[in-house]
């Protein structure tokens, strides 16, 4: 094939599961560490399309990550947590892929100069580094896989791989920001992510970028400036226990982030509060009582529900009348109550 050869000059690895022009691109991004995704395919000798497919297909396969840039950037995952995953994924030749990762770690070290022995924490200053270890953890969940989801990102905010992981039984809660769907994640992917397992939940703001894994790491952001990457990676347990209540606080202020699509049913409590049916809220009123709740703007609520501002802003002052209610936290307090959200 064409594109064998290029960069790798005729090595084969054989990888199962892995096709000779995907195996190719990933060989380049390996030796090569972060790089555009041109020069990838100028080395594995494919057209850019064709390389950009590949790639895609190596992410989804959660064996390289894609930075967030103008010009798409991607770096390989470490070996020895990415191709290991993939091993256990394809049973039949479980023996064939372990083979091969003392190989391709040879050559993700010479890139990158990384060691996977480190510290009990580790300070990351590299958005390179900080998306590797992004997938890295993923691979490693067994039981619990928690994150808040905020700007700004490092990796591309939609990340295929979590299927696997869902996929793999691993319990997956995250926690978005109002502005991660401005700058980040859609309605559309989170609510396909809740359908294959995801609990989801939305709130106004989070400290931090966090995630917790088993109960016994944990990535955390030092920095929240954009272009200012600082991170640490922890296994010390103390301070991993410490994070992980930080995140159940929240998680318990936060509202389930499906109260905020509009069409949904209404649950149990709303046709119990007011008495008659003619007062029961609306699916729309509970999302903009929800979304209202989380501290979302006039013109976003407006626009996520497909409304004017103007229509919006009566339909609000409708509610807080009902609602016996002076304010927008106070109108929150009262849905609660109420059990409509």
């Amino acid at each position: 094939m064409s594109g064998r050869g290029g960069a790798q000059g005729g090595e084969s690895l054989d990888l199962p599961g892995v096709d000779r022009e995907s195996e190719a691109v990933y060989l380049a991004v390996l030796m090569a560490g972060r790089t555009p995704a041109r020069e990838v395919a100028a080395k594995a000798g494919l057209d850019e399309a064709t390389t950009l497919e590949r790639l895609e297909g190596l992410r989804s396969a959660g064996l390289v990550t894609r930075l967030e840039s103008a010009d798409p950037e991607y770096s390989a995952v470490d070996p020895r947590f990415a191709v290991r995953a993939l091993a256990e994924r394809l049973s039949e030749q479980t023996l064939r892929l372990r083979e091969a990762i003392p190989v391709l770690a040879d050559h993700f070290d010479a890139a990158a100069a990384s060691s996977a022995d480190v510290p009990q924490s580790l300070f990351v200053t590299d958005p390179d580094a900080v998306a590797g270890w992004y997938a890295r953890l993923q691979h490693q969940a067994e039981r619990e896989f928690l994150a808040f989801d905020r700007p700004p990102y490092v990796a591309a905010s939609f990340d295929p791989f979590e299927s696997a992981v869902l996929a793999r039984g691993v319990q997956w809660r995250a926690i978005y920001t109002v502005s991660s769907f401005d700058e980040g994640a859609t309605w559309e992917e989170v609510g396909e992510l809740a359908e294959q397992g995801e609990q989801a939940r939305i709130t106004d703001e989070l400290p931090v970028k966090l995630v917790v894994v088993d109960g016994r790491v944990a990535l955390v952001s030092l920095s929240l400036e954009p272009g200012r990457i600082v991170a640490l990676v922890t296994h010390a347990l103390p301070l991993v226990a410490a994070l992980r209540t930080l995140f159940e606080y929240e998680w318990a202020r936060a509202v389930p982030l499906a109260a905020a699509a509009p069409g949904r049913a209404l649950p149990e409590t709303t046709r119990r509060y007011p008495s008659t049916q003619s007062d029961a809220p609306s699916p729309e009123d509970l999302s903009i009582l929800t979304l209202m709740a989380v501290g979302m703007k006039d013109d976003a609520i407006a626009r996520r529900l497909g409304i004017s501002v103007r229509t919006l802003r009566r339909r609000s002052q409708e509610l807080m009348v009902a609602l016996g209610a002076s304010n927008r936290f106070q109108a929150g307090v009262e849905s609660a109550r109420r059990g409509w959200i």
